[in-house]
């Protein structure tokens, strides 16, 4: 492991991750054999979504009878929470790095109405990459969501990646690109949208003669965008877009929300 200012970087065999903590505690890299699997440039990386994933409508939602106002930061909604655009402090050990892990958290502050703690862990192997985010309170119960959202290169330097996974269902997205509430058997892409796969999120990208990388979660819900030419985004999360609205996760003093993912990956 070596660390900069900014960056933290872990090497376990062929895989080395680097993590950028000052600014929103994004994957910013992860090399595979000297290739380099995430975007780079200005969408880049993989980034955390939290405390809520995806747009939220008007960036308005209710805790309870009380309703609260986010920041229009993709207008007219609240798009992907806010740790994505804060500094994150380390929470490791050297035996942690040692052992290719890494943690970091941040606390809850505006414009986030609500005291709390994101803590984001990472466990990389020679062949995977654990992920883990955790929101706990530090008094008020109060709804939220988590998930990544990862920018994988299309083209590694062969063919495209081909995308393979079996939703059990498609969100309808309405012209306001929030889900109706109705759901719809799954159509082609190229999408920008929410799946639900009820046994769990699994999804398969292969490059091919290259490389073939899972994204798996017990999470149910899973966001697809390859609307563009440079990446393909495999998006794991707790709930569905507009989720602070139209199913609500609390996250209580005993019931923190946490939410894990594994990606995985073999040569071709």
């Amino acid at each position: 492991m070596s660390s900069s200012e900014e960056n933290v970087r872990l090497t376990v065999g062929e895989a080395e991750l680097t993590v950028d903590p000052l600014h929103g505690c994004r994957i910013s890299s992860l090399r595979i054999g000297g290739t380099e699997l995430l975007r780079q440039g200005d969408r880049y990386g993989c980034f955390p979504m939290v405390p809520w994933c995806g747009r939220t409508g008007h960036g308005r939602f209710r805790n309870g009878g009380v309703l609260h106002e986010l920041p229009l930061n993709s207008p007219p909604h609240a798009i992907h929470g806010t740790g994505r655009d804060t500094s994150w402090t380390s929470a490791y050990t050297a035996a942690d790095v040692a052992e290719g892990r890494a943690a970091f958290y941040y606390d809850l502050a505006a414009p986030w109405p609500y005291e709390g703690r994101v803590t984001q862990t990472f466990e990389l192997t020679g062949d995977s990459l654990t992920l883990g985010l955790a929101v706990e309170t530090y008094g008020d119960s109060f709804p939220a969501q988590a998930g990544w959202h990862p920018w994988f290169r299309r083209n590694l330097g062969g063919e495209d990646a081909r995308l393979a996974f079996e939703p059990a269902w498609q969100e309808e997205r309405g012209a306001d690109h929030l889900p109706t509430g109705k759901r719809i058997d799954p159509v082609p892409g190229p999408w920008d949208d929410c799946f639900g796969m009820p046994d769990g999120v699994d999804v398969k990208l292969t490059w091919p003669e290259q490389f073939e990388l899972s994204v798996k979660s017990r999470s149910e819900w899973v966001v697809v965008y390859d609307e563009q030419d440079e990446a393909v985004c495999v998006e794991p999360q707790s709930g569905p877009p507009n989720g602070l609205n139209t199913a609500p996760r609390l996250v209580t003093p005993i019931d923190p929300l946490e939410l894990g993912a594994v990606w995985s990956w073999t040569r071709l």
